[in-house]
């Protein structure tokens, strides 16, 4: 079964960029569905997760957030 992930983000963010990327390279390895979701869309999240971001998510947990590690990412996927 394919893993769910989501990376919260928001518009001119580097860190966010760099994060998608990576997420983008992984997905040539490794089966995964990915989305994108801007925190500026939603009050909560804006809240929750303002000094995070870049945040990712993976079916329902959070994995990581700041700079984010592809070594990291990698094995929280396979």
């Amino acid at each position: 079964m394919s893993k769910s992930v989501i990376l919260y983000s928001k518009a001119t963010c580097p860190l966010c960029d760099e994060a998608a990327h990576l997420l983008a390279e992984l997905q040539n390895e490794i089966a995964f569905s990915f989305q994108t979701i801007d925190i500026y869309t939603d009050e909560e999240l804006l809240e929750k997760f303002m000094l995070m971001i870049p945040v990712v998510e993976i079916d329902g947990d959070i994995v990581d957030y700041g700079r984010i590690s592809k070594i990291s990412l990698r094995k929280r996927l396979l």
